[in-house]
């Protein structure tokens, strides 16, 4: 059965859900949404509004910063939100859920900062656990996807100008080899598979109106395992939330992909 799979930075659920829920029933309906920084408690997340539209949801939240969430139209099982790891623990951004046979894994890495930085050293810090975490997860488990906020334009395409970006956080060249170990755990990316050539954004700045003149990065990511990459059958950033004025959008767009099974 084919199911559809969505990662979006929602910028706090509580200021979104009006949107979300018109994007699912007006726009499009998916099977599996893992969002970012849900910017509320676990007890404060809008259960009712996603179950109202037949999801499940496991929420790892946090009071007004980070927090992460899954909500399936499929059975969730063996949810995880504790990794045993004082990095991936140390702030809300990381939950897993089994769905059929393959391991999900939801994850908001942190925005990082300047080198030198105590932002800088926690990012790098938590890519090298996220990385050792998949590491030791891919050797056991065979379908695994990795999607979120990944904090990091991995390629002079995913960003509007790289010239404008030269030194920024978010594409420094430190960034870029700890997402490119990571995806050398086994995952490839799922969008750039398909579409290995286009320059495809899913963050703008809200201060620059930047998604009127398409200035953004490529941040946010679905990366599969080998099995399941070869099961992925489209990939493609929606921008109906992003551009719209009311309800006010998250600075992130959706990103989809369809799988032929999970």
């Amino acid at each position: 059965m084919a199911v559809t799979l969505c990662t979006f930075n929602v910028n706090s659920i509580r200021s979104r859900i009006d949107l979300i829920v018109r994007w699912l029933t007006e726009k499009r309906s998916v099977d599996i949404l893992c969002l970012q920084e849900i910017k509320c408690e676990s007890e404060r997340f809008p259960f009712e509004a996603f179950e109202n539209l037949g999801y499940q949801c496991a929420v790892n939240g946090q009071k007004r910063l980070n927090g992460v969430a899954i909500c399936s139209k499929l059975p969730l099982s063996s949810i995880k939100s504790e990794f045993e790891n004082e990095i991936l623990d140390r702030q809300k951004r990381l939950i897993e859920a089994q769905i059929g046979d393959t391991v999900l894994l939801n994850c908001y890495i942190p925005r990082g900062g300047a080198s030198g930085e105590e932002r800088y050293d926690y990012k790098m810090e938590f890519y090298d656990a996220m990385t050792e975490y998949a590491d030791s997860l891919l050797k056991e488990r065979k379908r695994v996807i990795l999607c979120g906020d990944f904090n990091v334009a991995l390629s002079d395409l995913d960003v509007y100008d790289p010239d404008v970006f030269d030194g920024a956080v978010g594409f420094l060249p430190e960034e870029k080899q700890k997402l490119k170990r990571l995806l050398k755990s086994g995952f490839c990316d799922c969008f750039r598979k398909l579409h290995p050539n286009e320059r495809t954004f899913t963050w703008w700045d809200y201060k620059t109106a930047a998604i009127w003149r398409n200035e953004g990065m490529r941040i946010d990511y679905i990366l599969a395992s080998e099995e399941l990459c070869d099961l992925c059958l489209s990939a493609e950033v929606d921008l109906w939330t992003r551009r719209r004025r009311t309800p006010t959008p998250s600075d992130h767009a959706p990103v989809i992909a369809g799988f032929e099974e999970l």
